[in-house]
C-alpha cells in the first residue's frame, strides 16, 4: 500500500527549530524527487523545498533559503525538512510529494503522491 507520512510538526515560537519526516512505503523511493510543500489558510500550495532522487539536487524557495534544509535517506525511505530560524509566516500545513524522476519539480501538480500533512504552528 502506497504512503507517504507526514510527522514532527507542532507549535514553536519564533527562532525555534522543527523537524519533519515524511516516511513512504510501497513505492521505490530512490525513484522519485521529494517536495515539500506548505499550504496557509486561504492560500496555494507553495514549494518550500525538493530535492532530486539521488539527493545530489536541492532546491529552496527564497523565503526559506538558509533556514531550511532537506535531507532524504532513501535507505530507510525517509525524507526530510530540518526548519531553523522559523517565523508566523512559516505557519502552514506541511506536505510531502513524490514526483517520479531524477529532477525536482516546483509545480505541485508534477508530483504524483502525497501524504496528508503536518501542521506548524509559529507563535509566541
Amino acid at each position: 500500500q502506497l504512503q507517504l507520512v507526514e510527522s514532527g510538526g507542532g507549535l514553536v515560537q519564533p527562532g525555534g527549530s522543527l523537524r519533519l519526516s515524511c516516511v513512504v512505503s510501497g513505492l521505490t523511493l530512490d525513484s522519485y524527487a521529494m517536495g515539500w510543500f506548505r499550504q496557509a489558510p486561504g492560500k496555494d500550495y507553495e514549494l518550500v523545498s525538493c530535492i532530486s532522487s539521488s539527493g545530489d539536487v536541492t532546491n529552496y524557495a527564497d523565503s526559506v533559503k538558509g533556514r531550511f534544509t532537506i535531507s532524504r535517506d532513501n535507505a530507510k525511505n525517509t525524507v526530510y525538512l530540518q526548519m531553523g530560524s522559523l517565523k508566523p509566516e512559516d505557519t502552514a500545513a506541511y506536505y510531502c510529494a513524490a514526483d517520479y524522476g531524477f529532477y525536482c519539480s516546483g509545480a505541485s501538480y508534477e508530483y504524483e503522491y502525497w501524504g496528508q500533512g503536518t501542521q506548524v504552528t509559529v507563535s509566541s
